[in-house]
């Protein structure tokens, strides 16, 4: 069974959270602003295909200012989300949630429907957070 750890990254000042899911038990830590490093852009950790070579499916989600919100609603909506995609670890690989610009990126199996069904799940914990899709 896959699961995933979610690692929030503050970086600078202005606080950008990076969380990353891995093949790892599930924890939260939130880390203290001294203790943290600048992340690796998301280019560059973005995994693009499964175990098996098929390419991964993404979508992004919005989620308006997030950032400025107290951090107590900051861990509740990272909380949420977590739940969110423990439910779908196995169709989950890859997440990352930019609190500078206030995205959510998720890479998925390539599942017909997974896309729409995560961001949905997503939408129903943390109503703010909007998908960003050329078309449904």
């Amino acid at each position: 069974m896959q699961s995933f750890v979610i690692v929030p990254i503050l970086v600078g000042r202005i606080g950008v959270i990076n969380v990353v899911l891995m093949n790892k038990p599930v924890t939260t830590t939130l880390l203290n602003v001294h203790q943290l490093l600048p992340a690796i852009p998301l280019w560059q950790r973005l995994p693009l295909h499964n175990d098996s070579g098929e390419l991964l499916v993404d979508f992004m989600m919005i989620i308006p200012a997030l950032k400025e919100k107290p951090s107590h609603v900051i861990a509740k909506v990272l909380a949420d989300i977590q739940l969110v995609l423990t439910c779908y670890e196995k169709q989950v690989v890859f997440a990352d949630l930019n609190l500078k610009l206030n995205v959510l990126w998720v890479s998925v199996q390539p599942i017909a429907g997974m896309c729409l069904e995560i961001a949905a799940a997503i939408h129903h914990r943390v109503p703010d957070a909007k998908l960003v899709a050329q078309k449904l």
